[in-house]
């Protein structure tokens, strides 16, 4: 059976690693602030020491959006040439696959 997680905002867990740092045992805390376990509060007093503040902040789970205007707009006349050379290759495979499969019958 898993537990449900709970993510505490940057704030609340910057609190908890200052009383920590001043002498609150890890115990109280974690009872008190409902955590599972005082390990929670000393594994945010290493990331803390170890990646600075910002690390006790969320991460971003996505990617990050693309910006699609980086790319110009093809003209049209473009456009249709990229399309018709795409077309006489694919009827050019086309071909060779039905040569192909004519010489198997034979």
């Amino acid at each position: 059976m898993t537990r449900d997680r709970r993510h505490d905002d940057s704030e609340t867990k910057l609190e908890i690693w200052r009383r920590h740092a001043y002498g609150e045992t890890g115990r109280a805390l974690a009872q008190e602030d409902d955590l599972p376990s005082p390990m929670t509060v000393a594994n945010r007093r290493v990331i803390k020491r170890r990646d600075g503040q910002d690390r006790l902040r969320p991460k971003r789970r996505s990617r990050p959006p693309i910006d699609r205007g980086i790319y110009p707009q093809e003209s049209e006349p473009e456009a249709l040439v990229k399309e018709h050379e795409r077309l006489r290759a694919e009827v050019a495979y086309l071909g060779k696959l039905r040569d192909l499969r004519s010489q198997e019958r034979r």
